[in-house]
Formats: structure tokens, C-alpha cells, sequence
């Protein structure tokens, strides 16, 4: 009977254990597209893309971040870019891609949208 009061008490530290090492790390939510100005000049689509790696020596160990963590606001920047004048956008998508290499993971993100312009009251 001790032998299975022990058991219980390990496994009922175990699971508890075991869900806290997978779980996965998070961020605070970020905004992608500040709000529009009140008036602005649909200028046309825009699009750009922002890519980093993850991983060192093998693709098991995906734990050194090479340019990963700013891709988003490249990827913004990239689309503003991508129309003259354009001061923002509207209607933004964000997709995310990846794809293995030989030592990580090359991960790229694309946000599109209308590009705008504010216009003065």
C-alpha cells in the first residue's frame, strides 16, 4: 500500500511538472499599424517582408535568435517603403512563413495593406 501512496504523490508532481517544461514562451501583444489619422489619402497596396534565423549547429537546437525578434517592424517598414509618400497603413495582413536550413530555421514574415497618407485638418 506504501508503494502506491509514493506512485500517486509522483505522479501527481509529475504531470504538473512536465506541462510547465512544455509550455511555451509568449510575448505581450504588440500593434502592428498605428491608428489612422482621422483623414488620409488611399495611396495604393504595399507590401514588404522581414526574416530572421533561429538555430545554431542543428536544427534540434533552434535556441539562438539571429535577427528574429525585429522582423515584424522591418516587415512594416519594408511595406511603407514600397509606396512613396506612404505615412501608414490600413487593412494590414500579417503572414508568417519558414523554412529549414541546414544549421536553424529562416523565418520571414510579409504584412500587407493600403498604404495611406494623413492628410492636414
Amino acid at each position: 500500500m506504501h508503494h502506491r501512496a509514493t506512485s500517486w504523490r509522483l505522479s501527481r508532481l509529475a504531470v504538473p511538472s512536465l506541462l510547465l517544461l512544455l509550455s511555451a514562451c509568449a510575448s505581450d501583444p504588440i500593434t502592428i499599424a498605428p491608428q489612422p489619422p482621422a483623414k488620409y489619402e488611399v495611396l495604393g497596396k504595399a507590401e514588404g517582408e522581414g526574416c530572421g534565423s533561429l538555430g545554431l549547429l542543428a536544427t534540434a537546437y533552434n535556441f539562438v535568435p539571429m535577427g528574429i525578434n525585429g522582423r515584424v517592424e522591418k516587415a512594416y517598414q519594408a511595406a511603407l517603403s514600397s509606396v512613396p509618400g506612404a505615412t501608414g497603413l490600413i487593412n494590414v495582413e500579417i503572414k508568417e512563413n519558414w523554412a529549414w536550413w541546414i544549421i536553424g530555421t529562416m523565418r520571414c514574415t510579409t504584412i500587407s495593406g493600403d498604404a495611406i497618407k494623413g492628410s492636414q485638418p
